[in-house]
């Protein structure tokens, strides 16, 4: 079905860019210094927990949140997989991206999808868009009971954001790496956990079993993949080489 909206071509975009700092011009040393103060003052004020996406909390950064957006545009997948449901916010906000797009599904998985978080979704003007599936991301037939909903040669994106230790993050990164597109993203939160492991709210595990350790194990075997670093552009993230795009 025809799109009903019109967006700017990649030319367009171009053009509307152009007056953007390239990395020559702009003062990198000084974006780290701000972003470094701004985590530690984000994260110890739980700032993300006062993010929300037509009505329904993200518990993201907002500058998370449009970075995936112009992932989203850029690859249009046919489904977006979303490990990690919490309230519900994320899977709204990327149901109504394709809402806009006028193509897709997101496909939401958690162990303990909550009464009332459910009664939100299902009632929602974006639950034509979304799938939820109770379940450990991690576990083996989940999987299998996810990928019967995707048809082959679809476009998959995927969106870790469940248990953050290593061994569950590694196992996730496993089973839905294969189905992620060629140019297409698995995105990994919440890597930025060593970086606040001295912070006040940070778990006892955070410096010594966090999902950063996941991926660069994930990465060291699995040559398909390469970590973006051309989606940290704002200098600040809580995914620090957590976009992991499918190069081949």
């Amino acid at each position: 079905m025809k799109n009903k909206y019109s967006f700017p071509t990649k030319k367009e975009i171009e053009n509307l860019s152009k007056f953007i700092a390239r990395n020559a011009n702009k003062d990198l040393k000084q974006i780290k210094e701000a972003a470094n103060l701004w985590l530690k003052a984000h994260w110890e004020n739980k700032l993300s927990y006062e993010i929300n996406w037509l009505g329904m909390p993200i518990i993201q950064t907002a500058e998370d949140m449009i970075i995936l957006q112009e992932i989203i545009y850029d690859i249009r997948p046919d489904f977006i997989i979303e490990t990690g449901i919490a309230h519900g916010g994320s899977l709204v906000y990327f149901a109504s991206l394709l809402e806009l797009l006028g193509r897709g599904k997101v496909i939401g998985i958690d162990i303990d999808i909550r009464k009332h978080n459910k009664v939100l979704l299902e009632k929602h003007p974006m639950a034509k868009r979304i799938i939820i599936i109770k379940g450990d991301s991690s576990n083996q037939e989940v999987f299998k009971k996810v990928k019967t909903k995707i048809p082959q040669n679809s476009k998959v994106l995927v969106v870790l954001d469940s248990n953050h230790t290593r061994e569950h993050v590694l196992k996730e990164l496993n089973l839905f790496s294969s189905l992620v597109s060629k140019n297409s993203y698995i995105v990994v939160e919440d890597t930025i956990m060593p970086e606040v492991a001295s912070y006040k709210h940070a778990k006892d595990y955070y410096k010594n079993d966090n999902a950063k350790q996941a991926v660069d194990i994930f990465l060291k075997n699995n040559k398909n993949f390469i970590a973006d670093k051309s989606r940290e552009k704002l200098g600040f993230t809580y995914f620090p080489g957590g976009f992991l795009k499918r190069i081949k």
